[in-house]
């Protein structure tokens, strides 16, 4: 059936909640955007009945086969740790294994366990795993979310933790392509302009997608610059080049290709929503995520309906992207549900989860690895 420009615009949004419930005030705009999916925070979540409702209701109001995805990487950033358990960290894995040296064996295991905690909340998308490489100008930024300084390390923990989590069901998502591992700036609140040029972004930073882009059922792209390659002062996730000549041709991605937030500052001090919003699309992007602010995301809405009314050919390519992504969702999750889990399953995987942990951190000691992020408290969402 074809779609109205309104529905296609709807569907392209991945958007984000208040609160544990829904207020009034969203069930209305959710019911006039239908979008093609939400995304839930530490604020949303509190335990799996109640997580498993708000799911429920929100993607009830929008788009068929919603995407309904959570940030769960591992150490710090990991939206279930009040609610279930902390787990490692990637880095902390990526360490363990290589000292066990089976570097599959526990990034296998984190795949599944986060796999397994994602399905059990109800979500059926985790944003993970960070495939940037870990250099030394985003140190600081960050931490203990990447794997491995060359190609071959991120590969190694990455190629595991894929199958561990598609074998739970569970859809996954590299990110954040081209690469923030020479970012020395934060995309939250800056644009980073990254000085690697292309031969090094080709045959270092962008591997891991070459070599792994047929595991990715999804790409996060993000809110840096690369000015020493063809993309100049643009950020990846409102550039053409990178996503359409570099991703999508060059490297040949035929999975949903995701933004980043488009309320974080390394766009908007770039571009105004309604713009990186309209950009994006262009670029070549199925799914632009907005994580809070329901004016950003109504005027991201109206700015894509805008732009379709007033060009012929937006409005051709905004109907052509809602179809593809609206297949490419049906095939990923048309048969995504799942039924809760029991009380004692759920206890059962949060000693599993601990019980990896330990096992983590005992060969990251043996190592003499520390990684005391690994367990720091999640970042404020």
């Amino acid at each position: 059936m074809a779609l109205t420009i309104r529905e296609a615009a709807g569907s392209l949004l991945v958007v984000g909640l208040a609160g544990t419930e829904l207020t009034a005030l969203e069930r209305a705009w959710l019911k006039l955007i239908r979008p093609g999916g939400v995304i839930l925070f530490r604020r949303n979540i509190t335990d799996v009945g109640q997580t498993r409702a708000l799911l429920n209701e929100a993607t009830g109001l929008g788009a068929r086969h919603a995407v309904r995805c959570v940030d769960v990487e591992g150490g710090t950033v990991n939206r279930l740790r009040d609610a279930l358990a902390p787990i490692a960290s990637a880095q902390a894995v990526a360490a363990a294994d290589r000292n066990l040296k089976k570097r599959s064996s526990l990034a296998r295991q984190h795949g599944e366990l986060i796999g397994r905690a994602v399905k059990a909340f109800g979500f059926n998308t985790t944003l993970a795993p960070v495939v940037d490489l870990t250099l030394p100008e985003a140190t600081d930024v960050l931490g203990s979310r990447t794997t491995g300084a060359t190609a071959a390390d991120v590969i190694d923990y990455t190629q595991a933790f894929l199958e561990g989590v598609a074998g739970q069901g569970v859809v996954s998502c590299g990110k954040h392509y081209p690469g923030l591992g020479g970012a020395s700036g934060d995309t939250h609140f800056v644009t980073p302009a990254i000085e690697r040029n292309w031969k090094q972004i080709w045959n270092e930073d962008a591997v891991p997608y070459r070599e792994l882009h047929k595991q990715m059922p999804m790409i996060m792209m993000n809110h840096a610059a690369y000015p020493q390659t063809p993309g100049k002062n643009v950020p990846a996730s409102a550039s053409r080049f990178w996503i359409t000549e570099t991703l999508r041709k060059k490297i040949g991605y035929k999975g949903i290709v995701l933004s980043d937030d488009l309320e974080m500052g390394g766009i908007l001090k770039f571009l105004p929503v309604e713009q990186a919003a309209v950009e994006a699309i262009r670029a070549g992007s199925d799914l632009l995520e907005i994580c809070h602010s329901a004016e950003l995301i109504l005027r991201s809405y109206e700015a894509l309906i805008s732009e379709a009314e007033r060009s012929a050919a937006f409005r051709k390519l905004l109907l052509k992207t809602a179809q593809e992504s609206g297949r490419k969702r049906a095939r990923l999750y048309g048969a995504s549900r799942n039924a809760p889990p029991t009380a004692k399953a759920l206890d059962s995987l949060r000693r599993k989860i601990l019980a990896f942990n330990e096992r983590v951190a005992a060969q990251a000691n043996a190592a003499a690895v520390v990684d005391p992020r690994a367990a720091a408290p999640a970042e404020a969402s």
